[in-house]
């Protein structure tokens, strides 16, 4: 079993917790170069997004691979969940490891007003 292989297997296990909470679900996914947040709903329908390639944050960085450009993510996709309403999310990883931009993008998201 090769490393994406695992990764998906992970995902897997943790999106079917996340589907008997009911609740609606961040989901990160992270490429070398870009880091991208879903809001998807019950109904497995995207509701929201934000990548370093956005707009508004695309300005406002260097680089687009690091923490702080997850930590800029994070703190955009709270302030669009906010404004649909929503403020009780649970974190999908999507199986990376909660390290690094994973950990950055969550942590600028809980500072901007989401709960895990």
């Amino acid at each position: 079993m090769n490393k994406k292989l695992s990764r998906i297997r992970r995902s897997k296990k943790t999106r079917s917790k996340i589907r008997l909470l009911g609740v609606d679900r961040l989901s990160v996914h992270r490429t070398s170069k870009h880091i991208y947040a879903n809001l998807v709903d019950k109904d497995n329908k995207v509701i929201a997004t934000v990548s370093t390639l956005s707009p508004e944050i695309r300005g406002e960085i260097k680089s687009t691979g690091n923490c702080e450009a997850a930590a800029a993510v994070g703190k955009l996709f709270s302030q669009k969940a906010k404004d649909l309403g929503i403020s009780k999310v649970a974190f999908d990883r999507s199986g990376f490891k909660y390290h690094g931009r994973v950990m950055a993008l969550a942590n600028a998201a809980r500072e901007g007003g989401l709960e895990f």
